[in-house]
């Protein structure tokens, strides 16, 4: 599996490009710079065919509308989360306000468990609510895509509007209880392993 990474948007969120096979990808959160995304597509000669995201914030959203219309990628989001595609308020992204916010009309709501398929990658949908409501992980082989759920040495805020302290804990209990260890790829900083943040994490420690 090849997987690109480029940080998007104001706050230089995490993106992920995976290629599926036959010059097609698929993609996990698009925060922003949209026409630097789709030169990217461009110069790798890719077919963009889904759009991935792992919660609903502006910071991982912002690209999508755009970069949607221009490719007729499906759009992917949790059930919890769909309202904020819609929502300058929901999405937080009143807080910012760089230019206009671009609702993503068209989208597919997903929950726990769901399956999404393209080329030769499986990808099943993990539900870990916590930095928001409907915070997910995306799973394919032995990769995760974990989002604000789970960074490396560190986890998203809850102290946002729809965050839930008790629910993150819960979301890192479900991650510390697979037995597989997993090459993560965080919505913010540096890629790690499951199992190194078992054992280095400070917020796993009371999962031992």
């Amino acid at each position: 599996m090849k997987i690109h990474h480029m940080q998007l948007g104001a706050l230089g969120a995490n993106c992920y490009v995976i290629e599926t096979g036959d010059r097609r990808c698929i993609a996990v959160d698009i925060g922003g710079d949209s026409e630097r995304f789709l030169s990217f597509l461009k110069s790798k000669n890719l077919t963009l065919t889904k759009i991935l995201l792992t919660h609903g914030h502006f910071d991982h959203t912002g690209g999508v509308e755009s970069v949607r219309k221009a490719t007729g990628a499906e759009v992917f989001v949790h059930v919890d989360d769909a309202k904020m595609l819609q929502s300058a308020v929901d999405s937080l992204y009143m807080h910012i306000q760089l230019g206009e916010f671009a609702p993503v009309s068209e989208f597919i709501a997903v929950e726990e468990d769901s399956c999404i398929t393209d080329g030769d990658c499986r990808i099943t949908v993990i539900g870990t609510p916590g930095h928001s409501e409907g915070s997910v992980c995306y799973v394919c082989g032995n990769v995760m895509f974990t989002g604000d759920t789970l960074f490396c040495g560190s986890i998203g805020r809850t102290d946002f509007p729809g965050s839930n302290p008790l629910d993150m804990k819960h979301s890192l209990q479900k991650l510390y209880q697979m037995d597989k260890d997993f090459r993560i790829y965080p919505g913010h900083g540096e890629s790690s392993t499951l199992e190194n943040e078992k054992r280095t994490n400070p917020y796993m420690r009371g999962f031992r």
